[in-house]
Parts: C-alpha cells; structure tokens; sequence
C-alpha cells in the first residue's frame, strides 16, 4: 500500500513538474521586490490574461463543481500574478514614466490606445465602471453564494453520513461504494469551505486594483511634476493613461476570474456544462420562448422602436421554441430505442448464460414443429387468447398466474405440444394438425369421415374430422373445437389443476401489500404471533387445490386471525375458513341460485367417521379405513358420480364436517375436479337440490 502511495510523487518528482511549479510561485514572489525590464512584463500581462480565460472556459465546462476543486489555489495564484506585475508596472510607470507611454511596456500602451481613444477621461470612466461591475455586482453575489452554499454544505454533513451508513446497513451500496460517497462528501465540505474564503481574495484583488491606480496616479503625477520638470498637463495626461491602461490591464482578467468563480458557485447542484445548464433549461418551455416571442413583436411596432432586430430576435425564439419540442421528442424516441436495445442485448446474454440454463420458466408450453407452423399464423390470436386467459383466472381466483414461455421443440413429436410446471412435463397431446374436434359426450358419431378420441382436457369422448366438414357439423348442432381451441382448453385445465404450485411467496406477499392499512397490519400481528407467512402461504395453496377462491383475501385473513390462536394445524385452519367462506364457495359451484349435490349415504358416513382416530382431546390424529372398504367405495362413488357426469351435470359431494378432508382426498384421485362440501359450508338461503346418494 506505501508503493502505491508514493507512486505519483515520484512520478511527479521526475517529470519535473513539482519544481517547475515551485519555481513559478518563486518567480512570482521575486516580481513583487525585483525591478524586471519591460518586455518580460509584456509577456507576463499576457500570460495573466490567458491564465483568466483559461480559468473562465474551465468554469464552463466542468460537469460538477467538484470537478474544479483546486479552484480555491489556482485563484490565490491568479491573485497573486496579477498583483506582482500591478506592482511591477507601478514601479515602471513612476520610475521610467516620463519617457512616455510605452514606458511600462506595449501591453499597457496598447490598452490605453484601445479603450481609451487617446482621452484619458474616457479610460478613467470605463476602469471605474469596470471597477463597479467587478466590485459591488460579480464580487459580491459570488461571496455571498459562496458563503451560504459552505454554510448549508457544512450543516448537512451528519444526515448524509446518516444517509450512507443506512444505505451501507441495509445493503444498497458495498464497503467500496461507502468509502467513495464518504470521500467525495468530504471533497464537496472542504471545496465549498475553501470558496468561502477563496471568494475574498477576489473582493480584495478589485480594491487593491483600485488603491494601486489611485496611487500611480497621484504619485506619478506628483514625480513628473517634481522631479521631471514635467508640466502638470502633460504629466497628467501620460501618467493617468499609465495607470489607468494598467489598472485595465488588471481589472479585465480580474474580471474573467471572478465570472469563473461567480459560475462556479452559482452552479450549485446542478449537473452538466454551463451551457447545458443553461440552454437545457431555458429551452425546455417552449411556451415562454413564444410568450417571449410576441413580447419582441409588440415592442418593434411600436413608434420610435427600430423594427428589424426585435423582429429578428422574434422570429429567432418563436424558431427555437418551435425546433425545441421536436428535438426533445427525436431524443426521447433515440433514448428508448437504445434502452430497448440494451435490454434486448442484456436478454439475449442472459439467455445464452449458463445462468440462464439453470432458470426454468413457471408455466412453459413446447410445441412441435408441424403444430408450430400451424399455428403460426395465428400466433397474435393465440398471445391474445393467452393473455385473456390469464386476466380471467385473476377474475376468477385472486391472483394472476405467471405468463406461459411459447417454445418451439424440435425434439418431440412435430404434431405434439407438452405442457411444463416449473420445469416438469405435467401434460401432453398429439394434435390431429388441420382437423377439428368434435365434442361427443352421449351422442352417436357422426356420419362423417373421421376417428373416434379422447379431449385432452377432460377425457371426454371425441371425433376428429377435417375442417372441410365443419359446416356439416354445424348445422347438425354438433359441438366442435379447433386445434388452438383444444389446446388453450387444455392448458387452461393444467393451469387450473395447478394453482397451489403456481402461487408463490412473492405472489402471497403481493398480494398482501394490495390489501387496506388496516388488513395489511392484521397479516402482519398474526403472522408474528400465531402463524408463519410460510404457513399463511400453505393456508391459501390448500384453498386452491380445491378450487376455492382466494380473491376475497379480506375474509381469509380475519378467518384465520379468529382460529390461529386455538389451533396449529394447517388443514384445521383451512376447514374453518372454508366455513366462514360458505357464501362465496356455494355461490361459485351453484347453477341459477340452486346447488346440485349427491349425499354419502348412512353407511359410508358411518364408515368414515368410525375411521377417524382421536386424541384424548378429541382432534383427529390419524385415518385408519380398512383397504377392502376403501376399495368398495371407489368403485360405488365411480359408478354413481360418472352417472351424473356423462349427463352433463354440475354438482358437488355433501359429507360430515369432520371427515370432509378424508372423503376428497380419496374423490380427488378419481374425479380430479369434483368439489367435496361438508353440511356446514352449505351457506343459508342457497336451494338444494338432491340428486341421489352414494350408499
């Protein structure tokens, strides 16, 4: 780490910078003693007033003021220099000044010949004005900015360390990203503190430039009167045109630096350029270039008023603020395509990582390479019908489902798609391509040319026909199904069979923040006390499993703030919620207000409830049925529960409360889709209709 430091010095130390500079600071110190002849002057005064427009065009374009911190030392210096030759040239003008005006070099004689037209009562009056402009008005408003820009910076050092250490804690920014903002915010307290008092030795440059040309002027008068037997007239004339062509001399880099530094301050927050700064925001309003506009129009008709600049000027602002709006809206378009196409590159690498690999997609459908060409042509219907899919299970049940990745599969069978879960193929078919499907159910097959299959979806008897025949199908009432129809039915159906997978913990928490204040803090007290998040997710994927809607989660979570203080168990939980929710699951699974439903008969409600083995408390611990039963029973709900079903009708199976879990989970093996209600989710006022019982 030492070799590190002592690098640049000693980079520095041999490219000989660090002693040239020591040497020009020596030079400058040795001009305020040593008399130096008058072409050496010259080149300083030049050098003076480069170093000033070089210090101004600096102060433009920085980014940030930061970016200029040695503004405060490279403004001493400046100072410095430019006192050094005032001095210099006051002792040439009172020494050598008789001789006339080129006595202190041609720089100065120059200047006096350019402002001061040979009248030195014009020069006087521009260096006083100068004066003025740089004293009371740059000098002045720069102080003061520099003053309470050091004054605030100081004063929000702790809450910005505050700031970064909170950021640092919670793990927005790494140790290395902390040390940076902790220097830079210790760069910014030591630039705007030494501006604050940088800001003065302008404020005293413009004095001691006004002292030293007073001083030349009565003390050169005085010695060429004295001395050089010089005519009070005449001496007046060549020594105020020196010392006013050297007071113009001084001022006008003097003022170059105090519009730097005034700049520099003023800057402030802001981020950019000066004339980004500038332009950006002062033709961002298009609409008060056009006010600004008319204002010009206005005042060039008016009597008296030349017409053709304030009409040029119109006509230049009402062009800007016309070409403005444009320019922002061809930059806005150029930004969003390279956003766009930065995602895309960001997409495609991420795609091609071995990352990527190891990602699987939530819901993922691969279609072969016949169906895929098939469908192709309607692949913005089939993104649409998607799309509609997902809003209705949303509707539906309560969340939406993840969006299905469209893959192309060239390794399985070109006329078959496969339906993935989280990576595991959970269903598949074989589509008879440019053929339609019609649904059988308990009629007769049709007398048309085709083979007699299963729907995919359901496993409902079916006929696949060509679509040349469709019109035939149609006037003789038969149901049929095109291949994107059968295949969004039976994606549909998966998605439906798999709800509880498809609910994540992000989903979960998502949806609790959609909630009202006043339910969000009801999740939060009873999952710090008497449940777990993870178990409040476990309470909605049991729901779902079932089908039951968890769109009114309001209902679902007071259900279990009132049971998940006396119980543990989830399915517990979960039963005493289904009751609660008796409304909403009745009125779901009922036909025009009236619910279909086929009773277990005395014996099988019998069987089950002697199944049921308690505690000492009286809780269900275990379900011990013999197998010889369990198998009777399968086969005489399958024969009954397949009656109703190839009739067409939608009803569900009612059960004692207490074996209600017990009796679906052996239904759901047959019948995947059939609800299982027990007598007390039976909500009031909901017509009953009997169908038969299972006995």
């Amino acid at each position: 780490m030492a070799i590190t430091d002592t690098m640049p010095a000693t980079s520095d130390s041999r490219s000989g910078r660090d002693v040239f500079f020591a040497l020009g600071i020596v030079v400058i110190l040795a001009v305020l003693f040593l008399p130096i002849p008058a072409f050496l002057i010259d080149i300083g005064l030049a050098f003076s007033i480069a170093l000033s427009v070089l210090i101004l065009m600096v102060a433009l374009w920085i980014q940030r003021p930061l970016d200029f911190s040695s503004f405060p030392t490279i403004l001493l210096i400046a100072t410095m220099l430019r006192l050094s030759l005032n001095i210099a040239t006051t002792r040439m003008i009172l020494s050598e000044g008789n001789i006339g005006t080129h006595a202190a070099g041609y720089v100065i004689s120059g200047f006096s010949q350019l402002v001061m037209s040979g009248d030195f009562v014009i020069g006087l009056i521009v260096f006083l004005i100068l004066i003025i402009v740089n004293f009371i008005v740059i000098t002045k408003g720069a102080t003061r900015i520099a003053e309470v820009g050091a004054r605030f910076t100081l004063d929000a050092i702790p809450g910005k360390q505050m700031s970064i250490d909170a950021d640092l804690s919670a793990g927005v920014i790494d140790d290395k990203t902390a040390q940076l903002r902790r220097r830079e915010l210790e760069e910014e307290s030591s630039f705007f503190g030494s501006m604050d008092g940088a800001s003065k030795f302008v404020r005293g440059d413009a004095i001691a430039g006004l002292i030293i040309t007073a001083i030349n002027i009565v003390g050169g008068i005085a010695i060429g009167y004295f001395r050089h037997d010089m005519s009070m007239g005449e001496a007046s004339d060549v020594f105020i045109k020196l010392s006013v062509g050297d007071g113009l001399v001084t001022q006008i880099p003097a003022l170059i630096v105090s519009l730097a530094a005034g700049l520099l301050v003023s800057k402030g927050g802001t981020r950019g350029s000066a004339n980004q700064a500038v332009f950006g925001q002062l033709g961002a309003h298009p609409r008060a270039l056009y006010v600004a506009a008319v204002l010009l129009v206005v005042l060039g008709l008016m009597p008296g008023l030349p017409l053709f600049p304030f009409l040029a000027l119109a006509a230049s602002m009402a062009a800007v603020g016309y070409v403005i709006p444009m320019r922002q809206e061809r930059e806005a378009a150029e930004a969003r395509e390279a956003a766009k196409q930065k995602q895309a590159a960001k997409e495609a690498e991420e795609k091609d990582s071995v990352k990527a690999s190891l990602k699987t997609a939530e819901i993922e459908l691969l279609i072969g390479k016949q169906l895929s060409t098939k469908l192709m042509i309607s692949h913005q219907e089939l993104a649409f019908r998607m799309g509609k899919m997902r809003k209705k299970f949303a509707q539906q049940y309560g969340f939406v489902v993840p969006e299905v990745r469209l893959t192309d599969d060239l390794s399985i069978p070109s006329k078959s798609y496969q339906i993935k879960v989280h990576g595991t193929v959970v269903a598949e078919y074989q589509m008879r391509v440019g053929e339609i499907m019609v649904l059988l159910g308990n009629r007769e097959i049709p007398d048309i040319p085709g083979e007699e299959v299963r729907e995919p979806a359901f496993g409902m008897r079916a006929y696949s026909v060509p679509e040349m025949f469709a019109e035939d199908l149609k006037r003789e009432q038969f149901t049929s199904a095109d291949n994107m129809s059968v295949l969004l039915t039976h994606l549909s159906e998966v998605i439906r069979n798999n709800l509880p997978q498809l609910l994540s913990y992000k989903d979960m928490k998502a949806l609790l923040e959609r909630q009202d204040p006043e339910y969000r803090k009801l999740a939060d007290e009873i999952c710090t006390s008497h449940i777990s998040y993870p178990g409040l997710q476990a309470v909605l994927k049991l729901l779902l499993a079932e089908r039951v809607s968890i769109r009114n989660l309001h209902l679902i979570i007071e259900a279990i703030a009132e049971i998940a203080p006396h119980v543990r168990r989830t399915e517990q939980i979960v039963e005493h919620v289904r009751v609660r929710m008796a409304q909403q699951i009745c009125g779901d699974l009922s036909e025009a207000g009236v619910l279909k439903v086929l009773r277990l008969g005395n014996r099988w409600d019998l069987a089950f409830h002697q199944s049921l083995k308690r505690d000492a408390k009286g809780e269900v611990r275990e379900f011990d049925i013999d197998p010889r039963q369990l198998e009777e029973f399968g086969q005489e709900a399958s024969k009954v529960i397949r009656t109703h079903l190839e009739a067409g009708e939608r009803f569900v199976i009612v059960t004692a409360p207490d074996s209600r879990p017990y009796v679906r989970m052996i239904i759901e093996r047959l019948f995947t889709t059939l609800p299982v209600l027990s007598h007390v989710e039976i909500a009031k006022g909901v017509e009953i209709r009997v169908l038969g019982t299972i006995s």
